[in-house]
């Protein structure tokens, strides 16, 4: 089997089958010096006849998707998962910094085919809808990941910088930001009901993790930002 490639901010790296390939602040692939990112949070290598990747840190999360978007999985803290598709893309926070990176196989085990969708004012990833208003809040969020040309990193911004982007006062961006977050944990998509210990912060973070991996918004996407939302924004029929 060959072994597995890794793209990030345009830089390649060749996962080695004799030994495991670490990401994290530490690593083979040094991914930042961000005091929020573990020394070695993941971790790629063959076992058992195929490759894994793996979560080795003890807090962060990370969001795992096929190049169409259609599957997706959440890898909490000791959780691994097979790659076996050709491509694979993972995101994860730490901070107020949202980074991804492609793993690229020679081959693959599964596939799967590209999604079709979109009525007007609308946005479907299988049964999840959004609202105009919402899909503008997401793409506010994940402006700078999406404008990345290749995997890499992005910053998230605070409630009020998103706010005033889409031109919305924070008491309506955060009711939105609830209505969508309460939405699709109804859908049973992890990390996004608030409570204690769980900061604002993170539940955007991993808002824009969601959405830019199952592809609910992508660059093509951020012409949006630029049109006039303010009458939307302060419309309190749309969530």
């Amino acid at each position: 089997m060959t072994a597995p490639r890794i793209e990030f901010c345009g830089e390649w790296y060749d996962v080695r089958p004799e030994e495991f390939f670490y990401i994290g602040r530490e690593g083979d692939l040094v991914v930042d010096d961000n005091p929020f990112l573990h020394r070695r949070f993941l971790a790629v290598g063959l076992e058992n006849g195929m490759y894994w990747l793996i979560n080795v840190g003890n807090a962060l999360s990370a969001t795992v998707t096929d190049s169409t978007g259609q599957v997706q999985a959440w890898l909490a803290p000791g959780a691994r998962l097979p790659v076996v598709f050709r491509e694979l893309q993972v995101l994860f926070s730490a901070g107020s910094t949202t980074y991804d990176f492609t793993i690229h196989m020679e081959s693959e085990f599964f596939g799967t085919s590209p999604l079709t969708s979109v009525s007007s004012g609308e946005t479907t990833v299988g049964p999840i809808h959004l609202t105009s208003n919402q899909r503008l809040l997401i793409l506010a969020l994940a402006e700078d990941v999406l404008r990345q040309n290749s995997p890499g990193r992005g910053e998230i911004p605070a409630s009020a910088q998103a706010a005033e982007r889409l031109g919305w006062t924070q008491t309506a961006f955060n009711r939105k930001l609830d209505n969508v977050c309460d939405k699709l944990d109804r859908f049973g998509v992890p990390g996004l009901r608030g409570g204690r210990g769980k900061l604002a912060t993170n539940r955007r973070s991993r808002l824009v993790e969601y959405a830019v991996s199952t592809r609910m918004v992508d660059p093509s996407d951020l012409v949006l930002l630029d049109q006039d939302t303010s009458a939307a924004g302060e419309s309190a029929a749309e969530g």
